[in-house]
């Protein structure tokens, strides 16, 4: 994994009332809340990384995690995590998580993974630099990236006129951009909003044969856990599709752009770890990253019939070959 670079917001920051549990006690409880199964290749990372900084499950350290069915069940999930008495919450993912997780407690340190909405914008923080209340963490600018992911799909395919999109609720703010990109780039957009559970196969028959060049998916906690089910249903209908992160190109999509997803959860891990040493959401700038990342399957272009640009492939941070 290549180094992941961060902007640090510096500044100086107001005490906190109430330092993380942890601090004081020798074992270490944290949750989150998620609509993947536990075995992912986020937790993984989140995990790998607290045991590097010495944490040991089962010895100084408890991750809870509730597993829901649906994005409608965040409220009740996170406070069933206040009820299992964790020192801090990971609110990562869509909106839904950091506003039930602010529901559910004003005084447990949450560290938020802000993946589709602008949490300053929405007045959950007051100040990056400077963090008010409990919550910090990563603010990933998602939103920001939608227009340079159609950019990339113009590269791929320079006629590239038209495009559809499959969104959900996870994703909203994202295919607003999208839109707004579209519509800047020259770029018309066939949309089709995802119910849980999606059926790729149905929303695809939906799509007019006009807007079938390219295949633009946004992120969400559904989409993420059905990576390998809709890399695979592009490749069988020989779709090229734009993704945000690289988990999807790994599991047989065309192309990503954006920053390593699982690199975040393991700078949500850091996050944790110095809020159990002490250090209150007011101690700690909400970070921003600046390495992003264009990752390319090759293999799969080719079995789809698609012939990727010399320059595009120059410029690719890697080449799935």
């Amino acid at each position: 994994m290549q180094r992941r670079e961060f902007i640090i917001l510096l500044g100086s920051a107001a005490a906190w009332p109430i330092a993380a549990r942890a601090q004081s006690q020798k074992m270490l409880r944290t949750g989150m809340v998620s609509v993947l199964p536990r075995n992912n290749p986020l937790m993984h990372t989140f995990v790998k990384r607290l045991r590097e900084l010495g944490y040991d499950e089962g010895k100084n350290l408890a991750v809870e995690y509730v597993e829901i069915s649906s994005p409608v069940e965040y409220p009740e999930g996170m406070k069933e995590l206040v009820q299992r008495h964790v020192d801090i919450i990971v609110a990562q993912g869509p909106e839904v998580t950091l506003k039930s997780a602010m529901a559910a407690t004003n005084s447990l340190p949450i560290v938020m993974v802000a993946i589709d909405y602008d949490p300053f914008a929405r007045g959950y923080v007051t100040s990056l630099a400077h963090p008010t209340g409990n919550v910090t963490g990563i603010f990933f600018q998602q939103i920001e990236l939608s227009a340079k992911r159609l950019e990339i799909a113009k590269e791929l395919i320079p006629r590239l006129q038209s495009a559809a999109v499959f969104w959900d609720s996870g994703s909203a703010d994202q295919f607003q951009s999208l839109k707004n990109a579209g519509q800047n780039l020259g770029i018309s957009l066939f949309a089709v909003e995802m119910r849980d559970p999606p059926n790729y196969e149905a929303a695809w028959e939906r799509v007019p044969a006009e807007f079938r060049g390219m295949l633009i998916l946004p992120t969400s906690g559904i989409f993420f856990r059905d990576r390998q089910k809709i890399a695979d249903f592009t490749v069988k209908h020989r779709i090229p599709a734009m993704f945000v992160f690289r988990e999807w190109v790994d599991a047989g999509g065309l192309v990503s752009y954006g920053v390593s997803i699982t690199g975040l959860f393991g700078r949500a891990a850091e996050f944790v770890d110095k809020l159990a040493k002490g250090a209150t959401p007011a101690d700690l700038p909400i970070e921003q990253p600046t390495k992003f990342e264009l990752i390319l399957n090759l293999k799969t272009a080719k079995e789809i019939g698609l012939t990727i640009p010399e320059a595009t492939l120059l410029r690719a941070d890697e080449v799935i070959e």
